[in-house]
């Protein structure tokens, strides 16, 4: 239980940062392809090889993956399905032969129907993840935190001298 509530406070303090709202958004869509990709696969270290490339929010990724992990699980008929239905396309059985052969391609284990479906299925959703919750974390820092930040109990809060002392604190040690 510790652990989730972890995870939720760190996405709150994220969501509460000054980070853009477009690296929150990609990482939460980064953390659906981890989320649905096998742990400790060649798509999971591509997934990561573009956040470390690309200005994506690492935190975002982390803990939307998290989440996402346990969606997965409800996703696998759909997953199978999908993938079912990719592998077994007539077209495509001389690409997958190609694949197969080659080094490091296997690993990726593109021949189990829930792993292609998963992450077809995945590929599918990042883009819609990615707009709304962009939506989603614009409507909460305009809504939410503003009005959070103009309340009484926040302007108390930060005359305190705990507060100042932690933002002396941050502000030193980041």
């Amino acid at each position: 239980m510790t652990l989730i509530l972890k995870q939720l406070f760190a996405l709150l303090k994220l969501l509460n940062s000054d980070t853009g709202a477009n690296q929150i958004a990609a990482g939460i869509a980064c953390g659906l392809i981890l989320g649905f990709a096998p742990m400790l696969s060649l798509q999971a270290l591509l997934v990561f090889v573009c956040i470390f490339l690309f200005r994506i929010q690492i935190g975002a990724a982390l803990v939307s993956a998290f989440f996402f992990a346990f969606i997965a699980g409800l996703f696998d008929p759909v997953s199978h399905a999908v993938g079912a239905a990719i592998l077994e396309a007539e077209a495509l059985q001389p690409w997958f032969t190609v694949m197969y052969n080659m080094p490091l391609v296997p690993f990726t284990r593109f021949y189990n129907s829930i792993t292609m479906g998963a992450a077809a299925v995945s590929l599918l959703l990042a883009p819609l993840v990615f707009l709304g919750s962009r939506r989603l974390v614009m409507s909460y820092r305009a809504r939410v935190l503003a009005r959070f930040k103009n309340s009484r109990w926040w302007k108390l809060w930060t005359g305190t001298v705990l507060f100042k002392w932690y933002a002396a604190f941050e502000k030193h040690h980041g």
